[in-house]
């Protein structure tokens, strides 16, 4: 008995270590409950700051983790296994994730800071009456220049991006949405166009972009056009706010043509463990002195009234990330296309890329 209980010990206490270890390694893959929550965000999008306050006034352990696409997100979400508390994803992706079951409705009692939203950024099309969804930041798609550089191009429409005086000088996002969206709107189409006709006219003037066309990247867009290695980029509203701040020389607009209008919110997947804990993130969020200390160090634009009223003077006045709404009018938000309408925007933009070579 005595031989048989030395060879079990060992088994034994290597199970118990195991379990530990599991245990270490789900918190940080976001698979805990209880004390914690699990919160899946874009990379650099909040305050530090703002998670170590949450968990001072909560008790809550917080796990951070971060994504770099809506359709990432989505994989892992749909995926299950791993769990998420608070996500917050872009407009067309909670549309989807709603037709998914992926999202458990807001308990807007248990979310009384959702008072200082401004009504213009509530019960829209993809979420409405806000059931699923809060406001998390907005912001425009449009082009950063180098005003120095190029003081006689006239950058207020799509249709500059062809100027042959920018010969390898733009730097264009990687999305295939976006790029195609120029090529729509430069032609009078919506960005949420699925006519045939139209999406091959786009396709086939983008191609005439491409002497032009630098470089297709995504966050390198940032120290590029901060450091002058390119003069013309096509960007988010956010970033173009961080590279101004790096290089006064440039300036940000939205073309007339119309260009994206985009909201990301934050939501509650199905896999949530913690709803309670949950609902208190995203109202410490919506709490306008937090909304305002968020949006001073992201850069995007706040869509919280209260807040916006606290952020310095020269943030709040900048009509290029705070334009009136008139100035919003012929601005869209990306639709919820459809697997199948997705993939054939994604080969398109990809032969527009492959042309490029």
């Amino acid at each position: 008995m005595k031989s048989l209980l030395k060879m079990f010990i060992p088994v034994i206490l290597l199970a118990l270590v195991m379990m530990l270890l599991a245990h270490f390694m789900n918190r940080e893959e976001g698979y805990a409950g209880g004390n914690t929550l699990t919160i899946y965000n874009w990379g650099d999008y909040i305050d530090p700051s703002l998670i170590k306050k949450f968990e001072k006034e909560s008790g809550i352990k917080v796990i951070y983790q971060t994504f770099d696409s809506n359709e990432a997100m989505m994989t892992k979400i749909e995926q299950g296994g791993t769990t998420f508390d608070v996500a917050i994803p872009s407009d067309y992706a909670i549309n989807k994730m709603k037709q998914e079951n992926l999202l458990i409705p807001l308990d807007h009692q248990k979310l009384p800071n959702a008072r200082y939203i401004d009504s213009r950024f509530m019960d829209l099309s993809f979420d409405e009456g806000n059931k699923y969804s809060m406001p998390y930041f907005w912001g425009t798609l449009g082009i950063i220049y180098d005003q120095k550089q190029f003081p006689h191009v006239d950058f207020s429409t799509w249709d500059s991006l062809w100027n042959t005086d920018l010969k390898n000088q733009i730097l264009l996002i990687d999305g295939a949405r976006e790029i195609m969206g120029i090529g729509l709107n430069s032609l009078g189409y919506s960005l949420n166009d699925t006519n045939e006709a139209h999406l091959n006219e786009a396709l086939h003037k983008l191609k005439k972009m491409t002497p032009n066309v630098k470089a297709i990247v995504g966050d390198e867009i940032k120290l590029l056009m901060a450091d002058g290695e390119a003069g013309v980029a096509v960007t988010f509203s956010g970033e173009a706010s961080e590279m101004l701040s790096a290089n006064k020389d440039l300036n940000y607009v939205i073309p007339k043509q119309g260009s994206n209008l985009w909201f990301d919110n934050m939501v509650i997947p199905k896999t949530a463990k913690n709803v309670d804990g949950a609902h208190r993130f995203i109202d410490f969020m919506l709490n306008p002195k937090n909304a305002a200390k968020n949006a001073e160090y992201v850069g995007y634009s706040t869509p919280n009234k209260a807040a916006e009223k606290l952020l310095p003077k020269e943030i709040a006045d900048d009509k290029r990330f705070y334009p009136n709404l008139d100035e919003l009018n012929h601005l869209e938000v990306y639709d919820n296309l459809g697997k199948r309408m997705l993939s054939h925007y994604n080969e398109l933009f990809l032969e527009f890329k492959m042309y490029r070579k």
